[in-house]
């Protein structure tokens, strides 16, 4: 086994605490369902947000999943680049895995697609 980075992002339209630990969650469940791991497989998840979102800490969300309680977690702002993606949420999962790298699922879910579009999937 290796630990692997299963990354993902999501935009929210608005700068609200209830749309961001929702968007938190349902990027983080489609992040860990389409690569078929479990929360004991995660070594640690970093979240980070753009400087526009400031309601709540993403990370708050996964801390309150069930099995998730016991994961490192860690929240940072995103560097302000002129012209990047606004409203954004961003996970980096590292996972023990036996998975190659070119079989993670990378998730990019509403406006965020356009970040990585080499990597967005079409479900099956």
């Amino acid at each position: 086994m290796v630990v692997r980075g299963m990354r993902g992002a999501i935009t929210v339209t608005h700068n609200e605490e209830r749309e961001i630990l929702e968007s938190t969650v349902q990027l983080l469940q489609e992040i860990v369902n389409r690569n078929e791991v479990k929360p004991e497989d995660i070594a640690s998840v970093f979240v980070t947000v753009t400087s526009d979102l400031d309601a709540a800490f993403p990370a708050r969300a996964i801390r309150q999943m069930q099995g998730w309680e016991l994961v490192p977690l860690m929240c940072s702002l995103e560097i302000p680049v002129p012209g990047g993606l606004p409203k954004c949420i961003r996970l980096m999962v590292l996972v023990n895995t036996e998975k190659g790298q070119s079989d993670i699922h990378h998730i990019y879910l509403n406006d965020a697609m356009k970040l990585r579009p080499d990597l967005v999937q079409v479900k099956s």
